[in-house]
């Protein structure tokens, strides 16, 4: 038998909670820790579609990249949709965990898998937290941190490298802020909704910053500042991260049956 402090164990081995962000609200936010698993799911969201998804198949641990809530609750009702989800996944002993910005920061999370995706060398974070220690009490030549700067082999014009990026990530499409001949060498990524590093990664002198989505007047303060801007959109930016960890889970875990959520899709949709 597993249990589900087992598998918190083991996600918090690899994904430590203390590498999340201060206003985040990422771990166990639901169910009985020594309740059995034999079936884990993870998500991106979990949206009501994906927790009936959870429930048909009988999953007893969901993984879900966004936390359920981030302020506090004050009722739990069947009055709302987040209500009558949360009251759904008790009734049916479906655990739920959030790596969230954990994952975002961790070395091999998000952030990472998207540099090493884009062929991405001499890769540091674009806001450093502190140098990673060895076993033997040793600083490294690592540095954890938020989001990602790295450089590529050799300089592209925006457009072009934006064609080889839509081939690395498998992508239809994708925004951009930028003149179509500038160079492109430097660049910064941070998944999701990252924006606010757009002045950080300007003072690090990156050509390009890569992320999931941003407001307009951060792309128009891009522009100003001579970066060029490439958004991803944010269910793409971190969707496939959360295949990556299912394959993980099941790799460490065979004894269990672990899958991404087939009925999330992206709600944007694009003519």
């Amino acid at each position: 038998m597993t249990a589900v402090r087992e598998i918190i164990e083991y996600l918090e081995e690899i994904i430590p909670v203390t590498l999340a962000e201060d206003w985040d609200n990422v771990g166990f936010l639901l169910g009985d820790n020594e309740q059995e698993v034999t079936k884990i799911m993870t998500c991106l969201t979990l949206t009501r579609d994906v927790a009936e998804e959870a429930i048909r198949n009988e999953v007893d641990f969901v993984v879900t990249h966004h936390p359920l809530f981030f302020r506090p609750v004050q009722e739990l009702t069947s009055q709302s949709v987040e209500g009558r989800t949360l009251l759904k996944l008790a009734a049916a002993n479906v655990s739920v965990y959030s790596p969230h910005t954990g994952y975002d920061n961790v070395p091999g999370g998000i952030n990472d898998q998207l540099a090493q995706k884009l062929e991405l060398n001499s890769i540091v974070p674009i806001r450093p937290f502190a140098r990673l220690v060895s076993n033997e009490g040793q600083e490294t030549d690592s540095i954890l941190g938020a989001g990602r700067i790295g450089e590529l082999q050799d300089s592209l014009r925006l457009y072009d490298w934006i064609a080889v990026m839509k081939e690395q990530l498998n992508l239809d499409h994708a925004h951009y802020v930028g003149d179509d001949n500038r160079t492109i060498r430097r660049i910064a990524i941070a998944c999701g909704a990252a924006g606010e590093y757009l002045q950080e990664v300007h003072e690090q002198n990156c050509d390009l910053f890569v992320t999931g989505e941003t407001s307009f007047h951060t792309c128009l303060e891009a522009r100003q500042l001579g970066i060029s801007l490439v958004l991803l959109g944010h269910y793409l930016s971190e969707r496939p991260a959360m295949e990556t960890l299912a394959k993980k889970l099941q790799k460490e875990n065979p004894q269990i049956t672990v899958f991404a959520s087939e009925t999330e899709t992206d709600p944007l949709r694009w003519v």
